[in-house]
């Protein structure tokens, strides 16, 4: 006599939920599997009817209803297993993982071959217990904390501008690249194709520099641009002369410029006055207003993006046989970038970078007591 079926019930709960794992595209295999097993013992199929239909084992079928009728939809998960017994002994990972911040004598770092040297392990041992403990000696990043005594008051004068830009006036990020060089390689580089990598020289010879003056302006990210071959107050004040005749009538333009001294040459200070006297009496407000970003803070300045930009994608990877050439490919980069210009919205929380700033000189400060 045949041995009775033993009846699978699901609720209509689990009955939705198996199926949306069958129909789901990202589910694993595994998962899909197990959930037909169960769907089509509730259909009334014996365990070796199932099996039949699966292509699998009855046992592995009987498995996974005994999990199912023990811990529901939760009991066909993978379970968590013991794994392989490590082989490292735990102080020797522990002393790979501390004493990567602390570099032998004579070296400024660990590298995964010196550690693994050290500690009688393979490199791949050291790599993977740092990645998962997301240790890095090989990067490090370059900072600078602003001791400037006014930098929250000067901070709000330059984010508020961006935050909220007075009314009929022009914000505008203004700074000088200088020492723009006109490198020329010693030859030719070879283009960039499949399978290969674009080439170039190790070497150059200069043939001199030139100075960038830029204006970014923050409401539509326009640049106002003039070159030069010095950078002295004479070449500012010149562009910033440019910037007023350029600029609409009746607006106050007011400039982010960093605590470089030309900007606070007398005669600039001489002729702003002196702007900015003419224009109160035609329009009764301001024509330029200077907001200086405090001292080791031109990260505030955004036309320092700008500058990043046009190095990247114009001057680093070039070549060029004399300024000429040089400035005639950054006119030929801006021209075209004129036509569909890219404006930088600043959108980080003043509070928030206040409070990164404090945690920083709070970190700076316990390092000064250690030593």
């Amino acid at each position: 006599m045949a041995r009775p079926i033993r009846v699978l019930t699901l609720d209509p709960a689990d009955q939705r939920e198996l199926q949306s794992i069958i129909n789901k595209p990202k589910a694993s295999q595994r998962a899909v599997r197990r959930a037909k097993i169960i769907l089509s013992r509730a259909e009334g199929n014996s365990q070796q009817q199932t099996a039949d239909l699966i292509g699998v084992n009855r046992p592995v079928v009987a498995k996974w209803e005994k999990r199912f009728r023990q811990g529901g939809i939760a009991g066909l998960a993978e379970a968590r297993r013991c794994g392989r017994r490590p082989t490292i002994a735990a102080q020797t990972r522990s002393a790979i993982i501390t004493e990567a911040t602390t570099p032998p004598p004579g070296r400024t770092q660990w590298s995964s071959r010196t550690m693994a040297k050290a500690k009688g392990v393979s490199p791949n041992t050291v790599q993977r217990l740092w990645r998962a403990n997301d240790i890095k000696p090989h990067i490090r990043r370059t900072f600078k904390i602003s001791n400037d005594k006014n930098f929250e008051a000067k901070f709000w004068d330059v984010i508020g501008l961006y935050l909220d830009p007075p009314e009929r006036s022009l914000v505008l990020c203004c700074d000088e690249k200088s020492q723009c060089q006109a490198l020329e390689r010693t030859q030719p580089a070879l283009p960039l194709g499949p399978h290969r990598v674009r080439t170039g020289t190790h070497d150059y010879v200069r043939h001199g520099t030139i100075t960038l003056f830029a204006s970014l302006s923050y409401l539509d990210g326009k640049i106002f641009r003039q070159t030069a071959k010095r950078h002295t107050h004479k070449e500012w004040l010149a562009f910033i002369k440019g910037l007023e005749k350029q600029a609409p009538e009746g607006l106050t333009l007011h400039l982010i410029v960093d605590n470089y001294a030309t900007h606070k040459h007398p005669k600039v200070k001489s002729w702003i006055q002196w702007i900015n006297q003419r224009h109160r009496k035609e329009h009764g407000k301001e024509r330029m207003v200077m907001h200086f970003t405090p001292t080791s803070s031109s990260w505030m300045n955004l036309v320092e993006r700008f500058f990043r930009d046009l190095t990247v994608e114009c001057i680093r990877e070039g070549s060029f046989a004399s300024i000429g050439e040089l400035v005639e490919s950054m006119e030929a980069y801006l021209a075209q970038r004129d036509l569909d210009p890219k404006r930088y919205v600043w959108k980080a929380e003043g509070e928030e970078i206040l409070r990164k700033i404090q945690r920083a000189k709070e970190a700076l400060a316990t390092v000064k007591e250690q030593k």
